[in-house]
């Protein structure tokens, strides 16, 4: 397994690319590519070799975007649909039937998306329960931060939270970190009949001494602060050897993960890529709002997580 560099240089999300650029591009699913963003972003993903690009919806839309964006799209495989709906159905039918390795979401609401790839016998569900992990780079901080789930699982269940951080901790695998640090967050560091997340915190560290969660290093409940900052912890006197060396956060919820990473995007000039994990193919979902440089970087998250899987499969 690659050893992850820790160094300035590794910052804007430059060190995935560099990872992905390593294995074949992925046959992908676009769906809804209908404005000039999500298109330009699946055209730069083509163009970076990380993506063999299926453009799935409304023909003339797609045609429309790429006129306005001045894109040539002589030579990509167009597959079309009535709206938005029938490409999410569309494109999980290519998925189930191995003509694309990965979905990408387009300009369609993420509930969109998902409702069609959770249909039972149609859909793209395996056992494990499907989760979002957002990987984000921080200047002057050392390492990529993960956040989950902050856009799928609303309020999570202890079961779905398993889930949640066992996907989170295959992902941190398919990019070179070998044993993950998972933090469990909460507002406080001890356990507390009252809150609900530091009950859950004290059972998934359980359940991973029990062998139910594999593969990193689990403790909680703590506090953000406790979780990334070392002296923040070693003034509260807490003894972990999670707290202040995190890799992946996981939040009580989507409201918490989502606020969370939105500050961190817009307050601190940080950069987001974003998967969902669990489905039978990685699903890249950024916001319609997300420029180019987030679309690359979670194309290249899929990239690896698909040449994981299947190493791992063997």
């Amino acid at each position: 397994m690659r050893k992850l560099p820790e160094s300035e240089d590794m910052h804007r999300h430059e060190w995935l690319l560099r990872m992905a650029a390593a294995h074949e591009p992925l046959r992908t699913a676009v769906v809804h590519p209908v404005d000039r963003l999500s298109l330009e972003g699946a055209v730069a993903a083509e163009r970076a070799g990380l993506l063999v690009p299926v453009l799935v919806g409304p023909e003339h839309r797609i045609r429309a975007a790429a006129q306005e964006a001045g894109i040539d799209l002589s030579g990509y495989e167009i597959v079309g649909t009535e709206h938005s709906d029938a490409a999410a159905a569309q494109a999980v039918a290519l998925a189930r039937a191995g003509k694309v390795e990965a979905l990408m979401k387009g300009a369609l609401h993420t509930d969109e998306l998902m409702r069609a790839t959770i249909q039972p016998e149609i859909g793209l569900r395996t056992k494990r329960r499907m989760s979002h992990v957002f990987v984000i780079d921080l200047p002057g901080f050392p390492r990529p931060l993960f956040i989950t789930d902050a856009a799928i699982n609303i309020y999570p269940t202890l079961e779905h939270k398993r889930d949640i951080i066992q996907n989170a901790i295959d992902l941190a695998h398919a990019i070179g970190i070998p044993r993950p640090r998972i933090a469990i967050l909460s507002a406080v560091e001890t356990v507390t009949e009252t809150i609900r997340s530091t009950i859950d915190a004290a059972a998934l560290c359980k359940m991973a001494d029990r062998g139910q969660i594999t593969g990193g290093i689990l403790d909680g409940p703590l506090a953000f602060d406790n979780a990334i900052s070392a002296e923040a912890a070693e003034s509260k006197g807490i003894a972990s050897p999670v707290a202040g060396q995190a890799d992946i956060l996981v939040v009580p919820d989507l409201e918490a993960g989502n606020m969370l990473a939105k500050q961190l995007d817009y307050l601190a000039n940080a950069q987001i890529a974003g998967i969902v994990l669990g489905a039978r193919v990685p699903i890249i979902l950024t916001s319609r709002a997300d420029k180019t440089e987030a679309r690359l970087a979670s194309s290249a998250l899929a990239v690896l997580m698909a040449h994981h899987a299947v190493t791992a499969a063997k």
